[in-house]
């Protein structure tokens, strides 16, 4: 066990939150830029090297890294335990390159109050790390809470149309959510009889005392429709495409790319192992809510679609249904597939925000019906955009492709009538994105687009929307030609979590 400042964990969250406490009290706005880009690059660089040196055994549920520090609520059972397994470590890298990619766009944004608005995106970057890096379930709960609060301000105060009416959805919906997740994990902690909210703790004494069947059912029914809320369950999801429409691009690509793996996380990482029974009373629910509410209604709803911005955020909130699908099988097997997806949406998805916005930036519009040509204008920009929409269709060779064949084999375990009709969600998903490339990108020019850029032609990518940009498709190409590289730490951790025989999640 280590225990000592230097713990990569622990300075992940500390870095961001520090700088974000030195702008609050007064940094100057040349050095308040300069320390951010240490607040947003800290954490990448700390996961990176995590990652290469995770070794997680049998021991501790495969946890490597494993710290605990006193915060002087022990006698609650409440102690700041840090560490990552098979599960948590894909997500904590995710968590810190799409916090980098969102932080240098932000940084390059000229947005205004530019000081606050990193500020909040810091302290958001510092809660996403501690949610995937925390064994303790109240710092898990704590941490989400801590990066959910500046996501309602940013898109209140630096949001696009309807950003008022959108932030008082986001607030609802996801303090519904929120509420609700809470009194299952606590209704979890008070009838497991443990003193402890340590989830290594907490697991071994369940193993040893199981709950009753029906208080599984109850609690997983709370944790299921609390984290459904912030995960965008049909029909509990209006708030998502509307908080994305409104929400400034590195706050969507915070939310929609991390915060938002958070329901299915939970999840994954504490509902399935720990109430089985729970998990076989709601699955095929669940399952006939995400295939027919999630992909396929949402997905005809996605095709409807003019807006760039709002197709996106209807995007998201589909592919979120292959991931509920997935937690439905209730295997390693589909347990694995859902991390992998959920990486590989992460990663999409903030890039398709990005792009949408530079896109946007170029033509003062979102409009798809009043954008046209633009690949001859900006080749670079269509490159990636094609690339990004290529890979949210699971093309392989992107990270995608790897999450969502995963799903559909266990799927097809599951139900071959679900996974018949999951596939048809790849068709929808590939007309919808194939014809948004088609409609910004290519064809003529519309009239509307040449009155806008008459005066002043649309210049291409910039270096300052090139590097988050890279960062990110990098990350979708490294896992697509090299899956093990998550799945090799996640299958041995799956094996040992799920009480079903163990399958690997990715060859």
């Amino acid at each position: 066990m280590i225990h000592s400042l230097y713990d990569p964990l622990l300075l992940s969250i500390a870095v961001p939150l520090a700088v974000a406490v030195a702008i609050a009290f007064g940094l100057p706005k040349r050095w308040s830029v300069r320390l951010a880009y240490v607040g947003f690059a800290a954490p990448a660089l700390l996961a990176l090297c995590v990652w290469t040196r995770y070794a997680g055994g049998p021991q501790d549920h495969g946890y490597a890294f494993l710290t605990h520090y006193n915060t002087g609520l022990s006698g609650l059972g409440i102690t700041l335990t840090l560490g990552l397994n098979g599960i948590s470590l894909p997500l904590f890298v995710l968590a810190s390159l799409v916090g980098l990619a969102a932080g240098l766009y932000a940084i390059q944004s000229g947005a205004e109050r530019l000081k606050i608005y990193l500020m909040l995106l810091l302290v958001m970057q510092a809660g996403l790390m501690g949610v995937f890096a925390s064994v303790d379930i109240f710092f898990f709960y704590f941490f989400h809470e801590l990066a959910l609060i500046p996501t309602f301000i940013m898109v209140g105060v630096w949001g696009g149309r309807d950003r008022t009416y959108a932030a008082m959805k986001l607030t609802i919906y996801l303090t519904l959510g929120a509420m609700l997740s809470l009194v299952g994990l606590i209704a979890l902690y008070v009838k497991s009889g443990a003193t402890s909210f340590d989830l290594i703790t907490l697991r071994d004494y369940l193993a040893a005392h199981p709950l009753g069947e029906t208080v599984q059912k109850n609690i997983f029914g709370l944790l299921m429709f609390g984290f459904g809320i912030l995960v965008s369950l049909w029909p509990l999801h209006t708030w998502a495409p509307l908080g994305y429409g409104a929400a400034p691009s590195s706050a969507a690509m915070l939310h929609a790319g991390v915060l938002k793996k958070f329901g299915l996380y939970g999840l994954i990482q504490i509902a399935l192992p720990l109430l089985p029974a729970g998990v076989g009373h709601w699955s095929h629910p669940l399952a006939l809510l995400a295939v027919v509410g999630n992909v396929l209604v949402i997905g005809l709803i996605t095709m409807a679609q003019r807006d760039l911005k709002q197709m996106i955020g209807y995007s998201s909130v589909m592919h979120m249904g292959y991931a509920f699908l997935g937690v439905a099988c209730f295997s390693a097997l589909g347990a694995g597939g859902v991390v992998l997806l959920m990486v590989a949406h992460g990663l999409s998805v903030a890039l398709l925000f990005l792009l949408a916005t530079s896109i946007h930036h170029r033509t003062h519009t979102f409009d798809m019906d009043e954008i046209g040509g633009l690949a001859q204008k900006t080749p670079v920009l269509a490159a990636f955009f094609v690339a990004a929409t290529l890979a949210s269709i699971g093309l392989p060779g992107f990270a995608n492709f790897w999450g969502e064949l995963t799903i559909f084999i266990a799927l097809w375990h599951f139900s071959p009538l679900y996974a018949t009709l999951a596939v048809i969600g790849v068709v929808i998903s590939a007309i919808y994105g194939l014809r948004a490339v088609a409609r910004v990108f290519f064809g003529p020019s519309t009239e509307a687009l040449s009155q806008v850029t008459v005066a002043n032609p649309p210049a291409d990518l910039r270096w300052s929307e090139k590097i988050p940009a890279l960062i990110l498709l990098a990350a979708l190409l490294f896992i697509g030609f090299w899956p093990k590289s998550l799945s090799t730490p996640l299958n041995a951790t799956l094996a040992a979590a799920y009480p079903a025989p163990a399958q690997a999640a990715a060859k």
